[in-house]
């Protein structure tokens, strides 16, 4: 038995190495990728794909989670919450009437789940707590929507108001961090992804009660520092900007984004956000990108936003620009999706299907509102690949779009239309992976 053991740990130890080794242009380490750009410039993805065609695998996940997958090396991570009973069916493109005020009385297991990137088998299967849930969501959101983050020798899954717990990659429990339960506007639940830094964890939780900016001790969940917030809901991740004056943490609001030195003093502030903000900052060309669009507001700014800024930014009314704000187009930011930059274009998906583009240094149109035929609702990030976009609907299809100064449909791929997506998708090499809600396809071209 005991020669056993050793060789299960050789060999599982030089896995580990292998997998970890890996190209670091292969991992997609959290939400949206590296740097939150949701880009992977060298890929190649295939164009055309069905439930059959170009899918390499597809592995069944049990229960209900919105947070996308994450890629480190041969092993991709993603949260679940199966429920003992009967979860509501989420439905496509509502916004209003699915707001929940009671709250489930069955039993749920929150999991975190490890699948091997080559065929798709189920490495491991941890469940993390099991109880009645504390609070009701959305119809349409989960207990499991918060995004993983990995830095390659760890995982961390947070879920909202039940904590955070960080594994090895092999799967094993290192610490667990519990979380005390918060009321979010109209009881939608939590939604807002963690990120990892210089060896800390950041985590923001804005809610009804006390919005917060917390930083962890990646590698014992200690608590380093705490910075109350005066903001009401948002499910928006916070940002790492690292610029050539300084590294900042950057929290979008609807009161205010503000940023946040890495000790958390709050550097500078601005508003004029739409009333409601879920869309990811993100930085490129020397400036950080912050949008917020809620469907119902006229005002739906995306902002590029200069380093070095201090106090209060704000855009006096009519203004377009200032000193720090390189320009700002009041109108132009969807509502769940965020924006995603490709080349030196600047490209929007709207949520009732709808893409527009800008030039992403100055803010001037590039092409006007253009209908993916068919589109009708999107929550899901657009990803980018080669010369194309990739947007993927509620519905399970995929648009692809040439990237470029003119507007080109390539190609619908759809995985069936009982199928629900709402999760971001990941890329990783030639591969690229969707979480639906029953399943977890890999598209790859056949060879």
């Amino acid at each position: 038995m005991r020669i056993q053991i050793q060789t299960y740990s050789v060999l599982l130890s030089v896995w580990f190495c292998q997998a970890t080794s890996a190209d670091a242009t292969d991992n997609w380490p959290r939400l949206r990728g590296p740097g939150a750009l949701g880009v992977a410039a060298e890929a190649e993805l295939p164009m055309t794909w069905d439930t059959e065609k170009n899918v390499e695998w597809k592995s069944d996940v049990p229960g209900r989670g919105w947070s996308s997958p994450i890629i480190w090396g041969h092993q991709v991570f993603l949260t679940t919450v199966v429920n003992a009973g009967r979860t509501e069916e989420a439905r496509k493109g509502l916004y209003f009437g699915g707001n929940r005020k009671t709250v489930s009385t069955d039993v749920h297991e929150w999991r975190v789940l490890c699948f091997d990137l080559e065929n798709g088998k189920l490495l491991w299967n941890q469940l993390v707590h099991r109880g009645v849930p504390k609070n009701p969501i959305h119809i349409k959101n989960s207990y499991a929507s918060e995004t993983p983050v990995t830095d390659g020798r760890r995982v961390y899954a947070y879920f909202g108001n039940i904590g955070v717990f960080c594994f090895d990659l092999t799967g094993r429990l290192l610490w667990k961090r519990p979380f005390e339960m918060v009321r979010t506007r109209y009881d939608w639940g939590t939604a807002a992804s963690p990120v990892l830094h210089g060896g800390r964890l950041y985590i923001v939780n804005d809610n009804e009660e006390q919005s917060y900016l917390l930083a962890l001790e990646a590698d014992t969940g200690d608590e380093l520092w705490r910075v109350n917030r005066d903001e009401g809901s948002n499910w928006s991740a916070p940002f790492i900007w690292e610029n050539k004056l300084r590294t900042e943490i950057i929290t979008p609001g609807t009161g205010r984004t503000r940023s946040y030195d890495l000790q958390g003093k709050q550097l500078y502030e601005f508003g004029g956000a739409s009333s409601i903000t879920i869309a990811t900052p993100y930085a490129k060309f020397g400036r950080l990108y912050v949008s917020s669009g809620y469907i119902l507001d006229p005002e739906k700014p995306i902002w590029a936003i200069k380093p070095g800024a201090a106090g209060d930014i704000s855009l006096a009314s009519g203004d377009t620009s200032g000193e720090f704000i390189a320009w700002c187009r009041k109108d132009a930011a969807p509502y769940n999706p965020s924006t995603i930059i490709y080349g030196d274009q600047l490209y929007v998906l709207l949520d009732r299907g709808f893409v527009t583009s800008y030039d992403a240094h100055s803010g001037e149109p590039v092409y006007g509102r253009q209908r993916l035929p068919g589109g009708r609702a999107f929550t899901a990030s657009p990803v980018a690949a080669g010369d194309r976009l990739y947007f993927v609907n509620e519905y399970g299809t995929t648009f692809v779009v040439k990237a470029g100064r003119d507007y080109e449909l390539l190609a619908e791929n759809s995985l069936g239309e009982e199928t629900m997506c709402m999760a971001t998708p990941a890329i990783a090499g030639k591969r690229l992976l969707i979480r639906t809600d029953s399943r977890l396809y890999c598209i790859r071209q056949s060879q």
